[in-house]
């Protein structure tokens, strides 16, 4: 069973950054898709960021350019680097990850964490 667990949410400023953490049991974030999805209030969950078992990463348009998603596989670990935020971008964060080819679309992962609020005032 693969567990997820994120943290590093918060309350910001528009203009400023927040790094969000998933760990990850077993050697999920290697072997896996991982990926952050976001739901904002009434608002369905979107794709933010994914990144294969082999490196490669996607980005949802709105994203681009201020976002960057790694992961560190020694310590089993995924991360949002999120600069520059905006007042849209608040929502709550979730990571998830899938056994199978990657993609942002939100019904194709099976596990999911229990998701990190990020706030963005202006």
């Amino acid at each position: 069973q693969v567990q997820l667990v994120e943290s590093g949410g918060g309350s910001v400023q528009a203009g400023g950054s927040l790094r969000l953490s998933c760990a990850a049991s077993r050697d999920t974030v290697s072997s896996y898709c991982m990926g952050w999805f976001r739901q904002a209030q009434g608002k369905e969950r979107e794709g933010v960021a994914i990144i294969d078992s082999g490196g490669s990463t996607s980005y949802a348009d709105s994203v681009k350019g201020r976002f960057t998603i790694s992961r560190d596989s020694a310590e089993n670990t995924l991360y949002l680097q999120m600069n520059s935020l905006k007042p849209e971008d608040s929502a709550m964060y979730y990571c998830a990850a899938r056994d199978g080819y990657c993609t942002l679309e939100v019904l194709r992962y099976n596990y999911w964490g229990q998701g990190t609020q990020v706030t963005v005032s202006s």
